[in-house]
Parts: structure tokens; C-alpha cells; sequence
């Protein structure tokens, strides 16, 4: 199977199911930003891959599901209304978010200030993935009410979580973070 199939060259592409649509269509713009999130934290991922922070192995692992669902939130953006969803983002994809951010939080001192982003490479790495996914939720929510309820759910949890991540990395490579001048 070839990489290219030039199917795109006039400026459409393929929902799940094959339905044709413009490559600006509200649902395309959305799983591709779930895409470019993805990426960035793997970006994020790879910073951590030589370092000697402590709780890299957890937290590659969960980043892992959270790709994972990150993938299956932009295959239930591509299908179709009406369509049946073949991956569904579930209560407890959502769970897993907020037990991580209570657990990575309680280890991480208090906010006190407004943090800008930045730190290490893999923290300022985790801060962009958040930005990308606020905008990945803006355009899930722009598809409308036939998107499930869930993924709207899950994508503004998932920008929780980062920001907690992007703290707690961070906080265990003992780079400071930068805050807010007042």
C-alpha cells in the first residue's frame, strides 16, 4: 500500500465510512487537531527519553493511553453522523485523567501564582500540547450536537491533565517554572 493516493489533491478527503468532505470541513479541522496535539506530546515524550526523572516510566505509560484515546477521539470526530463509532471515548478515559491530575498534583507544590509556560523542553512541550487541544475542543464543539458529549468531555479534561503534567515533569527534573510578574 502506498503512502499517497492523490485522492486529496483537489482538496478533499475521507471520513470513516468513506464520505467525501472538504479537507476545512468543521470535523476535519477537529480530529487533525487532535492529530497535532498528538504530536506534541510525543514531542513532549521524546524530552523526557534521557533524562533521569524518577517517574518517567509512569508517565510514559500513561501518556501511552492517553495517545491511545487521543487517537480514538479523532476516529469518533471522523465518522459520520449516524455512523457506528468502532472506538468510543468512555467514562473511563475520563476517570484516568482526573485520578492522574488528583495524584501528580498532590506531589507538586501549590499554585501561588499565575505559571507561564515554559520549564524543561518536555514541560513547555506538554503546555503547547494543552493549547492545541483547547483549540481541538473549540472545533469539537463547533461540529455540534452530533459529536458524542464524551469527547467534548474528554478533550477539556485532557487539557487539565497536561497543564498538571507539564508541572509535575517539570517539578521532578527540578526545573523552576516560570510565573507571572505582577
Amino acid at each position: 500500500m502506498k503512502i499517497y493516493t492523490k485522492t486529496g489533491d483537489k482538496g478533499t478527503t475521507s471520513l470513516v465510512y468513506g464520505q467525501r468532505v472538504s479537507k476545512n470541513d468543521l470535523r476535519v479541522e477537529a480530529y487533525g487537531t487532535c492529530d497535532e496535539a498528538n504530536s506534541m506530546i510525543g514531542l513532549g515524550l521524546s524530552h523526557l527519553y534521557h533524562t533521569k526523572f524518577e517517574g518517567k516510566e509512569e508517565v510514559e505509560a500513561i501518556f501511552k493511553k492517553v495517545q491511545t484515546t487521543l487517537f480514538h477521539v479523532g476516529a469518533e470526530l471522523a465518522t459520520p453522523a449516524g455512523k457506528e463509532v468502532k472506538w468510543k471515548v468512555s467514562d473511563g478515559d475520563i476517570s484516568l485523567l482526573e485520578t492522574t491530575i488528583d495524584k501528580w498534583d498532590a506531589q507538586i507544590p501549590p499554585l501561588t501564582n499565575f505559571v507561564l509556560p515554559g520549564g524543561s523542553q518536555a514541560g513547555a512541550s506538554f503546555h503547547v500540547a494543552r493549547t492545541i487541544v483547547r483549540r481541538a475542543e473549540r472545533k469539537a464543539v463547533a461540529v455540534g450536537d452530533q459529536v458524542n458529549p464524551l469527547v467534548t468531555s474528554y478533550l477539556n479534561r485532557l487539557s487539565d491533565f497536561l497543564f498538571v503534567a507539564a508541572r509535575y515533569v517539570n517539578h521532578g527534573l527540578g526545573q523552576g517554572e516560570p510565573t507571572l510578574h505582577q
